[in-house]
């Protein structure tokens, strides 16, 4: 769908739409977010920023992707907490870099969260699978958190990678893979993240699920902004569901032939 570039919001636009969404005080969300998507907002990222934070509060959790997918590595760098930019969008870009907020210490696939249980969230990444147990995003889920599509689609929902994990999908590999990382303390340690399908699934990377999810979600439109709110349980239940028994004439994960990558990095 085409986005109106005329179209004008500002903040005040963008705290009365979450509103509607059931988000509130004390709201733990998984965000992910186009800022495109809005037409244009008055203020940019930070706008966006200050609206989730003001109507989620302190009480409340704001997590976001911080990911760089391998583009350090690739360009013959490596991925530091403090400096690395995240090629997650210019809204969780911004974000991770505010005050206050804590980004986790995973090479590939950090997270980035502010607020009751920022730091709980993000801690201990680097001791475990990069979105199985333990990870940011599971807490989150363990907690009944929820996440947030702003002006993008269900092929955007991180957590749908989650239930592959937690079910034990055979494509990935939750430390598959290690590279160097610099942390907080200037250190640069070797690091383990997830090893990656050598192919695509063809029910979680196209979403292919995401009618299924109808029932359970909320909509509103922000601007011009189509924004989907939906419990992650509801979503554990609906991919784990599609996943264990097909979908669309697409085979289970058990009879599945893709596996996990290997490339230099693969330990």
């Amino acid at each position: 769908m085409a986005v109106d570039k005329q179209m004008r919001v500002g903040k005040a636009a963008i705290i009365e739409g979450l509103r509607t969404l059931s988000i509130g005080r004390g709201s733990k969300l998984i965000v992910h977010c186009s800022l495109k998507s809005f037409g244009h907002v008055d203020g940019g990222a930070a706008t966006v920023i200050d609206a989730l934070m003001d109507v989620v509060t302190d009480g409340g959790t704001l997590m976001m992707p911080s990911f760089n997918h391998g583009v350090p590595y690739d360009e013959g760098g490596l991925f530091d907490v403090l400096a690395t930019p995240t090629n997650s969008g210019a809204v969780a870009n911004a974000f991770w870099q505010r005050p206050g907020v804590y980004r986790s210490m995973n090479p590939t696939h950090s997270f980035a969260c502010w607020g009751k249980d920022a730091q709980r969230y993000t801690e201990n990444h680097q001791r475990v699978d990069a979105l199985g147990l333990g990870s940011p995003l599971e807490l989150l889920y363990r907690d009944g958190g929820h996440a947030l599509l702003l002006g993008v689609g269900y092929n955007r929902n991180t957590f749908h990678h989650v239930v592959e994990t937690l079910t034990g999908a055979p494509c990935l590999t939750g430390r598959g893979e290690r590279y160097p990382a610099r942390s907080a303390d200037g250190v640069v340690r070797e690091t383990h993240t997830w090893g990656w399908r050598d192919g695509t699934c063809p029910i979680n990377d196209p979403a292919r699920y995401a009618d299924r999810m109808a029932p359970y979600e909320q909509r509103a439109t922000i601007g011009a902004s189509q924004a989907i709110c939906f419990a992650l349980a509801d979503c554990y239940t609906v991919v784990s569901a599609a996943l264990g028994e097909g979908l669309d004439g697409y085979p289970p994960c058990a009879q599945c032939p893709t596996r996990p990558r290997r490339c230099e990095w693969t330990v």
